[in-house]
């Protein structure tokens, strides 16, 4: 039987309408800003993806761009700037940054105004969620517990297996789906490249998230039958066609429910980046 294809895109869709209904009620307009460095043309459509997002929801956005070569003294001093500035709620800086800049990205986010960091990478922000008593959490890491919780997927008391560990998504994921708190407190396992038989663990999870960036890396032998999977990958193939970490054709065969790339985690970024947005400037 296949299995059922959870719609991130529509899941979204419903988060975005609420967070604008809430912020036309409020009364408050939120700022957000997300510095670019650098011309890259995926950060560019990337960072312009969030800017509509922003004005579709009621939220202002302000354009701040930096070189690719700037120094790591100038960037600090816009990230200064910014948490200073009164209409500005949310600050993320677009990473990677590019290869020209000399800047260390670990003293760039933190640098920024924990009350603002919107992204949930500013040093303190990774702190208070490894302790578990979270403030700002990165947005994909909420998008795949939001996508959980609204497609009735029950996270408590199950076995979870987070395959990646960078500090964007599968870290702090892992951390967050363990937290002793109503509808999370799962058993984590995270797998990385030092795992020597991911698959080992996968067949004994009840979901599986897929967040290590390697095409067709989650194959339908690694999935126990009915498990939920959850695909944060985001890989381009020769020809331009976008694909996930799972092989989707396959593993939707065994599993009871999956995400589809494109389609599935990657909306909800955006909409939880909103969310975090508005709980910055109080809505």
């Amino acid at each position: 039987m296949a299995a059922r294809i959870i719609d991130g895109k529509a899941i979204a869709a419903q988060v975005r309408a609420e967070i604008a209904e809430r912020v036309a009620a409020s009364g408050i307009t939120p700022g957000f800003v997300d510095l670019l460095i650098g011309d890259d043309p995926a950060s560019e459509q990337y960072v312009g993806m969030k800017n509509k997002a922003a004005e579709a929801a009621g939220m202002a956005w302000f354009d701040r761009r930096l070189p690719a070569d700037v120094d790591e003294a100038t960037i600090l001093l816009t990230i200064r700037d910014m948490n200073q500035d009164p209409l500005i709620h949310g600050i993320l800086v677009q990473l990677p940054l590019p290869k020209e800049c000399p800047a260390d990205p670990f003293e760039v986010v933190a640098a920024i105004d924990p009350a603002k960091d919107v992204d949930g990478l500013n040093p303190m922000s990774q702190g208070l969620l490894a302790v578990g008593r979270p403030n700002f959490v990165p947005a994909t890491p909420l998008g795949v517990v939001e996508l959980l919780e609204r497609s009735q997927i029950p996270v408590e008391g199950r076995h979870v297996v987070v395959i990646g560990r960078s500090l964007l998504l599968g870290r702090p994921l892992s951390i967050l789906l363990s937290l002793k708190a109503p509808g999370l407190n799962a058993t984590v396992t995270l797998c990385h490249t030092g795992t020597k038989d991911i698959g080992e663990h996968t067949r004994r999870a009840d979901i599986i998230v897929a967040a290590a960036g390697s095409a067709g890396s989650v194959t339908a032998d690694m999935v126990k039958p009915g498990a939920v999977v959850i695909d944060c990958g985001t890989n381009k193939l020769p020809g331009g066609r976008t694909v996930g970490d799972v092989d989707f054709d396959a593993v939707s065969e065994i599993a009871g429910a999956i995400t589809p790339v494109p389609g599935g985690v990657g909306p909800m970024t955006v909409a939880m980046l909103m969310v975090n947005v508005a709980r910055a400037a109080g809505v």
